[in-house]
């Protein structure tokens, strides 16, 4: 794949697929950062801020499931099915949120949630590879990424508005009709993809699926350390994740095995790292230099800004044109700005060595998710899309949740003593140099089947 010119997303046959792709993915964005935003309301006004952990726990399960389904769905149906199942199934989780008269209902309403977003995102990628030629895809990730900034941006205040003006059920109530007519715009690149006939014989069961959904379901419960014998919790799902996710990828994902595993394994294990160490980084401004919640919060606008240039020059810049090389950069420069993140621990450092340093890390990472998901889609024949395009986001998941949550564990037992916070970021640079090994695994994708 190289990257060259070509005519704008747009406008043109492209601008409707364009323009779909582009709010339904910044209404996922959306309400991810709504909810968080909004989530400390609802607790206190059903009284049960003891189920605060399943509100963001029980749609990342379920969501878990759907993706296997959703992959195999459409590698045998095609990707409108499942998207358009996807967009239903999450507006009536919407909705069921809007009106929960209590907290069942409305975790109820998060799952549902859920599931719908992991139908419909499985099937967004799938449109990437047949919607567009294969010199688009970069700038597509791009326009994917781009996506997640302005939810970031404006994403926490919006829904704080409205909760404040309204009510908190409206954050949730306004967004089906948008889904709804972002759905609509992909029909076009919908009937460029007709089933296929040949299902992959090698298709996971749903068995191990639906453990790997209950497994990451319990990490995220146990990681809250609020349940009776969570050491115990915690130690059975994380084995539960490693026995069931295994069989899910594909052969070799965990050994960094040679071409497409090595792919997922550097994407999943780039999201694990940043993820793990930006949970920190606004806790050690406040702790350690005086920041205000609000003032150390734009240190994370700023990486979200950075991730998008990180995408931008992945699909621009020419001397960058082989993705695999785009990883190894990337994954490097994850590493590097972790580790000068962390002086953020030293309060005789300007904080602005830390942002710098943060910057950097969101600009690898940026790099990393828009090039791997390239490379998948290079390595990926027709039939088999689906399947990899599902493989690729749980893996993601299960990575994101166990580094996530054991970092918390760790975390809590130094009772945010600067040496806690020093192994966090520690950690997380340890994780990024594992993708970084992953990513020397790639082959090139000129040299590609």
């Amino acid at each position: 794949m190289t990257v060259g010119s070509a005519p704008p997303l747009w406008s043109g046959r492209f601008r409707a697929t364009t323009v779909g792709l582009y709010f339904l993915s910044a209404l996922f964005a959306f309400e991810s950062f709504a909810v968080a935003t909004v989530m400390p309301v609802v607790g206190h006004e059903f009284g049960a801020l003891s189920s605060y952990a399943l509100a963001f726990a029980a749609p990342i399960a379920t969501s878990v499931f759907a993706i296997c389904v959703a992959g195999v769905w459409i590698d045998r149906a095609g990707p409108g099915p499942a998207l358009y199942s996807g967009v239903a199934v999450f507006a009536a989780g919407l909705i069921g949120v809007a009106a929960a008269p209590g907290i069942d209902v409305f975790l109820a309403g998060r799952a549902v949630q859920g599931f719908g977003s992991g139908l419909a995102g499985v099937a967004l990628y799938v449109l990437v590879a047949v919607a567009y030629p294969e010199t688009f895809r970069a700038r597509v990730f791009t326009v994917l990424t781009s996506a997640w900034v302005l939810p970031a941006l404006i994403g926490p205040p919006v829904a704080g508005g409205l909760a404040d003006a309204v009510g908190w059920r409206w954050v949730f109530a306004i967004a089906p009709l948008p889904a709804v007519v972002a759905a609509v715009a992909l029909t076009p690149a919908r009937r460029r993809a007709p089933p296929s006939d040949d299902l992959p014989r090698t298709a996971p069961p749903l068995r191990w699926a639906a453990a790997a959904a209950v497994a990451v379901l319990a990490v995220g419960v146990a990681g809250q350390r609020e349940v009776a014998g969570w050491p115990l919790l915690l130690a059975v799902a994380v084995a539960g994740v490693c026995w069931s996710v295994p069989r899910l990828v594909p052969i070799g994902t965990w050994r960094f095995a040679a071409g497409l595993p090595a792919v997922l394994s550097a994407r999943s294990l780039t999201g694990a790292a940043f993820f793990g160490a930006e949970v920190y980084v606004p806790l050690a401004l406040v702790q350690f230099h005086g920041f205000t919640p609000a003032h150390a919060g734009m240190f994370l606008t700023v990486s979200a800004l950075a991730w998008f240039a990180g995408s931008w020059i992945a699909a621009h810049v020419s001397a960058l044109s082989d993705a695999a090389v785009r990883v190894r950069w990337g994954t490097a420069t994850v590493a590097v700005g972790i580790g000068a993140s962390a002086t953020v621990l030293r309060p005789e450092v300007w904080p602005a060595v830390a942002l710098v340093g943060w910057s950097v890390a969101g600009l690898g990472i940026g790099m990393v998710f828009s090039s791997a998901s390239v490379l998948l889609l290079d390595y990926s024949p027709p039939e088999r899309t689906g399947t990899n395009s599902a493989a690729m986001q749980v893996n993601d998941a299960a990575a994101q949740s166990v580094w996530l949550c054991s970092g918390t564990v760790l975390f809590a037992a130094s009772a945010a003593a600067t040496w806690g916070f020093a192994a966090m970021f520690a950690g997380a640079a340890v994780v990024a140099a594992g993708a970084y090994a992953a990513a020397t695994r790639i082959t090139a994708s000129s040299s590609m089947p």
